[in-house]
């Protein structure tokens, strides 16, 4: 039974467990699969834009211990793409539920970040 603390995402026919913010309650249940699901559920279609996003916070997660914040995320992104698309603005466009950092995370099958609510 499904208690007001979860969301159920479904992926390839299978349930997979959320908190109610659709946070992974089993970061291990993360596949590329579930991004797409959660996307849907939040109206998002994600686009090779997202999935580098959703691949760079993965990827500094797994190397760091930690979420990327979103000034690490604006220097890389500028980088990577320039500061145009690259900015604080762009990102949040690109994930308008809650910015790269809660909905970016969420995607990316991370934790939630210290400090949201």
């Amino acid at each position: 039974m499904m208690n007001s603390l979860q969301r159920n995402v479904m992926v390839g026919g299978r349930v997979v467990r959320t908190d109610s913010e659709g946070y992974l309650e089993n970061l291990a249940d993360w596949s590329e699969a579930f991004a797409e699901a959660l996307a849907r559920q939040e109206g998002l279609v994600l686009t090779p834009a997202h999935w580098e996003v959703i691949h760079f916070l993965r990827a500094y997660f797994h190397e760091h211990g930690v979420q990327a914040q979103v000034r690490v995320m604006i220097r890389h992104f500028t980088e990577a793409w320039g500061p145009e698309r690259g900015s604080n603005h762009h990102l949040h466009d690109l994930f308008p539920v809650g910015g790269p950092q809660k909905q970016g995370n969420r995607l990316a099958g991370l934790l939630r970040t210290k400090g949201e609510h």
